[in-house]
């Protein structure tokens, strides 16, 4: 699989004050931070790690899908799909969410 090298560059400059990793994973590119899994690409669409408390308050939002990658879903993750990115306010809104979960994260 590929994924959107134009989403790819404005998460870099989203997360460009963060410690950040990327690495090729799931066929598409995830972000680490603080060596925790924040979010990816797969495809054209953002993989949020949102945590379990997030969770369904976030897949009730437009534009945004159950994470299914293996056949079962993921609980604490999410696809949002472009149109649930168009604006970079979009994008930083999810990658806050992604960043408050990992910051609660036991450190790696």
């Amino acid at each position: 699989m590929s994924y959107d090298q134009g989403l790819a560059e404005r998460i870099r400059q989203q997360l460009c004050d963060q410690d950040v990793a990327e690495k090729k994973m799931f066929g598409g590119l995830c972000f680490m931070v603080e060596r925790h899994m924040c979010c990816g690409i797969l495809e054209d669409r953002l993989m949020a790690r949102v945590g379990p408390a997030a969770f369904e308050v976030c897949l009730a939002r437009p534009h945004v899908t159950e994470m299914d990658f293996t056949g079962r879903p993921s609980k604490g993750l999410i696809y949002v799909e472009p149109a649930g990115l168009a604006e970079d306010a979009e994008l930083a809104d999810w990658l806050q969410i992604c960043l408050h979960f990992v910051r609660s994260l036991p450190p790696r």
